[in-house]
């Protein structure tokens, strides 16, 4: 088998992950050489698709000045962003995931998220505050919930742009349409990748290899054989080319598995999206204003607690819940309470929709749900849930619950009762999976020894034991950073000792 080319540190993937420990590597000083299996149209993996909000853990307005550069002082002035700490982010990481996470993967986050996201910054990478996504008026004042206040400038598609642009600034390379098939490696170290490149079977020779080319997502066969049954009927919220493979070649060069391989993220998608990603309407099929509604499935029977937490730290996890139900849909219905507060997600072209002036009109034209049971929970709802007049507040957990159903509604329940409604089909749309390999907080990929495999470190969606059973909204994103930065740091240190 020849030679395609000889480097430093090769990086397997082109997403967030990929293209920090990229340019972490050759900040340190090494040759470095992307390898993608995508083409240049489809480059960027999840990321591409992803809304470009990043969790960090900040202490007032001082900290995030240094990642927002364009704040305004009347911004600033008339804003409420709180303050989220290194506490306040581990107590979410570990409530949401039942307390499994690994503490001392995820302090390593928290620790470095900041100054990650900073690094970000003089990479070119430019943040905004997500006015539109995470903050609501409070009294005159725009009031940040949830720890989410940083989002990239254009998205996730924006960041891969920025991201790219410096590495090409750099001079990274990236050979596209080239996937990785299996690692090579002697008696001692890995010593690189074989790839399938024009057709040809190639060998990429490094010194270190960094992958960091996403879960099992997109492969339903593996999504059913580790996520069980109607998982191959799931929606692929973003690229086709996440398909475990890099998880299987470290795999088979003897890397422990990790974390929670029966669970995904998944959310509320679309009911009629396309199998994978649609690079134009990206994450907008997403329908996560569930918390102001009910949500019922085929049988007319709710099916899940709309307000049990905030949206942020439920929608992952609830995606998955339609997977059971019969048909694999819901719908999410609406009166004028919640219909001016919908994200601009439910007002694209793209939505499978019902309206009607009253609960029949509209129960007549949500196709697929017994419509008499649908309006029995209705009423039943309806009677149960508390007459407030309050507003509908998304920043804060009003504790105003239904009284006296099986299924509680625990926060923002108010009647269904003032028409016209709207009602919005969805099903489950994979974002990735949580399953991957044992690593350090070097980025180290370990065996089942606990030894790491010299030469071999990971990043992004292929870490095990950060996520299980749910995450929190932003995570994503700001975990693939900072261990692509070690990931880069770290392949280029043990680089430059072989």
């Amino acid at each position: 088998m020849s030679v395609l080319e000889t480097v430093d540190v090769v990086v397997v993937g082109s997403g967030n992950a990929a293209s920090c420990a990229a340019l972490a590597a050759k900040e340190a000083g090494s040759a470095v050489l992307m390898v993608d299996a995508a083409s240049v149209d489809d480059r960027g993996g999840n990321t591409a698709y992803a809304g470009g909000q990043m969790r960090v853990a900040f202490d007032g307005i001082d900290d995030l000045t240094r990642v927002i550069a364009d704040l305004t002082d009347e911004e600033i002035r008339n804003t409420d962003f709180g303050v989220y700490s290194r506490a306040d982010f581990f107590d979410d990481m570990a409530r949401v995931t039942q307390y499994r996470c690994h503490p001392e993967l995820v302090e390593y986050v928290i620790e470095n998220s900041l100054e990650t996201l900073v690094w970000l910054r003089s990479k070119g990478v430019r943040f905004e505050a997500a006015f539109g996504r995470q903050a609501s008026k409070v009294d005159g004042k725009m009031k940040f919930w949830g720890g989410l206040p940083c989002i990239v400038w254009g998205g996730g598609a924006g960041l891969i742009e920025a991201l790219h642009a410096k590495a090409s600034k750099d001079g990274i390379r990236i050979l596209y349409d080239t996937p990785a098939v299996g690692l090579l490696r002697d008696s001692r170290r890995i010593t690189g990748i074989t790839t399938l490149h024009k057709g040809e079977m190639r060998e990429v020779r490094a010194k270190a290899v960094v992958l960091a080319c996403g879960g099992f997502e997109a492969n339903a066969e593996m999504r059913t054989r580790y996520l069980g049954i109607n998982w191959d009927l799931a929606k692929v919220r973003g690229t086709r080319f996440n398909t475990g493979a890099g998880l299987r070649m470290a795999l088979e060069a003897g890397a422990r598995s990790y974390g929670h391989w029966s669970c995904a993220h998944a959310s509320f998608w679309e009911l009629n999206a396309p199998e994978y990603g649609d690079p134009v309407v990206k994450g907008a099929y997403q329908k996560l204003s569930y918390p102001f509604g009910v949500m019922v499935n085929a049988n007319g029977d709710r099916f899940i607690d709309e307000g049990e937490d905030y949206q942020t730290l439920t929608y992952a996890r609830f995606g998955r819940e339609v997977l059971a139900q019969p048909g694999l849909f819901a719908w999410q219905v609406f009166d004028q309470r919640a219909i001016p507060m919908l994200r601009d997600t439910y007002r694209i072209r793209q939505v499978t929709k019902a309206q009607g002036a009253t609960l029949e009109e509209l129960a007549s034209k949500m196709e697929g749900v017994n419509a008499g049971r649908f309006l029995d929970t209705i009423e039943a709802f309806n009677r149960a849930a508390p007459t407030s007049d309050a507003p509908l507040n998304a920043s804060v957990k009003d504790g105003l619950a239904t009284q006296g159903l099986a299924l509680p509604k625990s926060n923002w329940a108010r009647p269904v009762d003032r028409g016209p409604f709207e009602a919005f089909a969805v099903t489950a749309g994979i974002t990735f999976t949580f399953g991957g390999l044992k690593i350090t907080t070097k980025a180290e990929v370990e065996d089942d020894a606990g030894t790491p495999i010299p030469g071999l470190f990971t990043a992004g969606e292929m870490v095990g034991g950060l996520f299980y059973h749910n995450y929190p909204s932003g995570t994503g994103l700001t975990c693939g950073a900072v261990f692509g930065r070690t990931a880069g740091r770290s392949a280029a240190a043990f680089a430059r000792s072989v």
